[in-house]
């Protein structure tokens, strides 16, 4: 029995960023969703703030 086609109702980008400590990841992200933005409106902009969400990030004061 085939499985239906899946169509992607809702766009979305998946970004990933990898880099050392301090070399402005989340600033790299966040203009990066910027600039997606200004290109397609029905992609969110991520503000830095809600870029990075660990726990431990937060607690620690590292964004």
């Amino acid at each position: 029995m085939a499985k239906a086609k899946y169509e992607r109702t809702k766009p979305h980008v998946n970004v990933g960023t990898i880099g050392h400590i301090d070399h402005g990841k989340t600033t790299l992200t966040a203009a990066i969703t910027k600039v997606l933005h200004t290109k397609n409106k029905q992609i969110a902009v991520r503000e830095y703030g809600s870029i990075d969400n660990a726990p431990e990030e937060r607690e620690r004061g590292i964004t």
